[in-house]
C-alpha cells in the first residue's frame, strides 16, 4: 500500500461526486472511469465505493434510484443533490488548500 492510495482513499467521495457532476451512474461504471482516468493505477475497492454511497445518501449529498435496464440485472443510479455540489465545492477547496501546504512542506 502507498502513501498515494492512502491519500487518493481520504478523498473517495469528492471523487464519487465530480463524476456525478458529469451524469448520473452506478458503481461499476464509476470505477470504470476511475481506472480510466488513472491508466488502471488505480481502483476502488467495491466494498469503499459502496460505503462510500450509503455515506453521501445519508448526508443527503446524491440521491438514488433503479435504473429501467430490460436486459442483465437492473443497476442501481445515483445523482447528486445541490447539497452534494457544495460539499464537493467545500472538499475542493479543502484539496486545495492541503496541496498549497504540503508543497511548502516538501
Amino acid at each position: 500500500m502507498s502513501i498515494t492510495s492512502d491519500i487518493i482513499r481520504g478523498h473517495t467521495e469528492a471523487i464519487i461526486l465530480s463524476h456525478l457532476t458529469e451524469h448520473d451512474s452506478y458503481g461499476y461504471q464509476i470505477n470504470q472511469s476511475i481506472q480510466s482516468k488513472t491508466n488502471n493505477e488505480y481502483e476502488l475497492k467495491e466494498a469503499t465505493l459502496y460505503s462510500a454511497f450509503r455515506r453521501l445518501e445519508q448526508n443527503g449529498c446524491i440521491n438514488s434510484y433503479w435504473g429501467d435496464e430490460t436486459t442483465g440485472a437492473r443497476r442501481r443510479y445515483y445523482s447528486i443533490t445541490p447539497e452534494g455540489r457544495v460539499y464537493l465545492a467545500r472538499c475542493r477547496a479543502d484539496w486545495e488548500a492541503a496541496k498549497t501546504l504540503i508543497d511548502k512542506l516538501i
